[in-house]
């Protein structure tokens, strides 16, 4: 028995990757021969409450059909991590997670990795409050975000042009780093971001390094750029190369804390969350995903 969480508003609000991909899946499973039913989201954070009582009710099987914010929602609605696995069909607008654990967009190739593999561990990252698989970041990302939840239309392009558009007019913020128990220095810059996945905003590498089957954690921050060396820094942040700029700050730990001060905003997988401990730790050999 499959059970398939499904966000009919996927990858736009007509929902057209959506519409497009149940009858395919639809059809496979049934010359499969394979038991599944679809639950359907209706409102912001449905799918962590469905997840949770899905499990309660000895579901062992739970994959998205949807994009990286339906997929962060039923992360967080987890729970008898040994009982039950993860998978995802991408028909989100960015899919960056599901790019990270090379699922193919098309949703049949992505639905036979669910009905003939078997899942494997994959790592997520731990906040006192939330859980995140992707991405977790302040600063840049965080105006990104708040200028791409305006826009009617959401695309890849709309999210480009407001990260170049964010580039230029958004002040440094300033924080305190502690890796794995030691202070590494005081930053004054543009991003914070912890990385399990390496991408984000449907294809944008912040982090090329970052594997989500490697135990540990990606940090990167990027001190201050000024005047046309912002022109550089985008057009190496699009070819992923961001880490090759001189500015750049990158190293691993399996844990970090990150001191803002009394009020800051984080996005975790592209959802923001205000005030929230920026303590991160990865939980590995616990999610099963099938991958």
């Amino acid at each position: 028995m499959i059970d398939f969480i499904v966000n009919p508003l996927a990858g736009g609000k007509n929902g057209k990757k959506i519409k497009r991909a149940l009858p395919l899946i639809e059809k496979r499973l049934k010359n499969d021969g394979t038991s599944y039913t679809f639950h359907y989201t209706e409102y912001s954070k449905h799918a962590t409450e469905i997840t949770k009582n899905l499990i309660a009710s000895g579901a062992t099987k739970i994959v998205v059909v949807g994009g990286d914010g339906t997929l962060h929602e039923v992360l967080n609605g987890f729970s008898d991590f040994d009982k039950v696995a993860l998978g995802v069909i991408p028909c989100g607008t960015g899919n960056d997670f599901a790019n990270a654990v090379k699922i193919p967009e098309d949703p049949i190739k992505a639905l036979e990795i669910i009905l003939k593999n078997n899942p494997q561990f994959t790592d997520f990252m731990q906040m006192p409050t939330v859980r995140g698989l992707n991405i977790i970041g302040m600063g840049l990302d965080v105006d990104v975000l708040r200028a791409y939840e305006k826009c009617k239309r959401k695309t890849k392009l709309t999210y480009t042009l407001c990260l170049i558009k964010s580039l230029f007019k958004f002040g440094y913020s300033e924080f305190d780093v502690v890796a794995d128990g030691k202070t590494t220095e005081h930053y004054r810059s543009i991003i914070a971001a912890v990385s399990n996945g390496h991408r984000y905003g449907g294809g944008i590498a912040i982090c090329p390094t970052a594997d989500p089957a490697d135990n540990k954690l990606d940090f990167v921050a990027m001190k201050e750029i000024k005047g046309l060396k912002l022109i550089g820094a985008f057009l190496k942040l699009k070819k992923g190369k961001i880490l090759t700029l001189p500015q750049a700050v990158h190293f691993n730990m399996r844990e970090i804390n990150i001191d803002a001060g009394e009020h800051y905003t984080v996005q975790v997988d592209g959802q923001l969350y205000e005030d929230i401990p920026f303590d991160v730790k990865i939980v590995s050999d616990t999610l099963r995903f099938f991958r």
